[in-house]
């Protein structure tokens, strides 16, 4: 499923407008984005948590050369689904 489907699958089911659909799946996006930003997590019980996670600093290696490379420490998106949805998927 894409955006567009997502958008209209929520103004079928909520029974509003396509215009109205995409206005609030787009601030879901920009509140959930805003939050992490801030370090904050979002929890919507049932559904899941969005956090965010720290990857730390480590040594790589170039395939091509095998020269080794320093890669930054790097904060990354994580969801983690709840109960009830790893329910309905399994």
């Amino acid at each position: 499923m894409n955006k567009t489907e997502l958008i209209d699958h929520i103004a079928s089911e909520a029974d509003i407008s396509k215009a109205s659909a995409a206005r609030a799946l787009d601030a879901f996006v920009d509140a959930v984005t805003t939050t992490l930003k801030n370090g904050d997590t979002v929890t919507l019980v049932g559904f899941g948590s969005f956090a965010v996670s720290t990857r730390a600093a480590r040594t790589g290696r170039n395939p091509r050369t095998g020269e080794e490379l320093k890669i930054k420490e790097a904060r990354l998106p994580k969801f983690r689904p709840g109960k009830s949805l790893k329910d309905a998927v399994n």
